[in-house]
C-alpha cells in the first residue's frame, strides 16, 4: 500500500519536469536552476530535494526508471512519472491555481510585533528590507530580459507575479517608511500601554 503524499511547490514541479523525460536527481536540480524555479521552489539544500523524490517514491507518484554507471560520475538512479503521479499532479495543479492557501510567511508576522520596537529602530530595519526588494526585482528583470527571444510568454509567467508582487510590497514599504519620517505613523511603550488601560476600562464598564 503506498503512502499518501502531501502536495508541495517542489514536489509538483519535480512531478512536472518528470512528465517531459527520466531523470536523476541531479539533472533535476540542474534544469531548476536553468529554468528559473529557484524564485519559486526551494532548492537551496540538496537534500531536500532527495526527501521530495523519497516521498514521492513512497507515494507511487514515480518510479526508477533504471540505473547509470559512468566512470566519470558516481552511480545515479534515473526516475519516472508514473500513471498515478500523472493523475496527481493536474489534482495538485488545479489546487495550487484555484484555492488561495491559508500561509503564514514570515514578514506579517514581523510586522505585527514591530511595535517592540520604537520608529527610529524600525526605520533603517525597513530600509535594509527595501534595498533587497529592489535588488531581487532587478535581478529578476535581468533574468527575463535575458530570455531567448521569442520565447512563450507563458514560460516566464511566474517572474511576471513575482514582480508585480515586489512591486506591490515595495510601494507599500515606501509608504509607511515616508510615514515614519514625517511620523504621521507613530508609536511608544507610553502610547501602546495607556491604549491598553482604556480598552481594558471600557470592557469592564460594558461588563457591569
Amino acid at each position: 500500500m503506498t503512502a499518501t503524499v502531501k502536495s508541495s511547490p517542489l514536489g509538483l514541479t519535480v512531478l512536472v519536469l518528470l512528465h517531459h523525460r527520466p531523470l536523476h536527481p541531479y539533472g533535476i536540480q540542474q534544469l531548476l536552476k536553468r529554468w528559473g524555479k529557484v524564485h519559486v521552489v526551494n532548492v537551496g539544500q540538496r537534500a531536500g530535494l532527495y526527501r521530495t523524490i523519497e516521498r514521492l517514491q513512497a507515494g507511487g507518484l514515480i518510479a526508477v526508471r533504471q540505473t547509470e554507471r559512468d566512470q566519470l560520475y558516481p552511480e545515479r538512479t534515473v526516475y519516472e512519472v508514473t500513471d498515478e503521479g500523472r493523475a496527481v499532479t493536474r489534482d495538485w495543479l488545479e489546487q495550487m491555481l484555484a484555492v488561495p492557501k491559508a500561509e503564514f510567511p514570515v514578514f506579517p508576522a514581523a510586522l505585527s510585533n514591530m511595535l517592540m520596537l520604537s520608529p527610529a529602530e524600525v526605520l533603517p530595519i525597513l530600509e535594509r528590507r527595501a534595498a533587497r526588494l529592489a535588488d531581487r526585482r532587478a535581478e529578476l528583470e535581468r533574468q527575463t530580459a535575458d530570455a531567448e527571444p521569442g520565447l512563450p510568454r507563458i514560460t516566464l509567467i511566474e517572474n511576471e507575479y513575482l514582480l508585480a508582487v515586489l512591486g506591490a510590497e515595495e510601494r507599500w514599504l515606501q509608504g509607511v517608511m515616508s510615514d515614519i519620517r514625517d511620523g504621521s505613523l507613530t508609536w511608544s511603550a507610553e502610547m501602546l500601554a495607556a491604549f491598553q488601560e482604556a480598552s481594558e476600562a471600557s470592557e469592564a464598564t460594558s461588563d457591569e
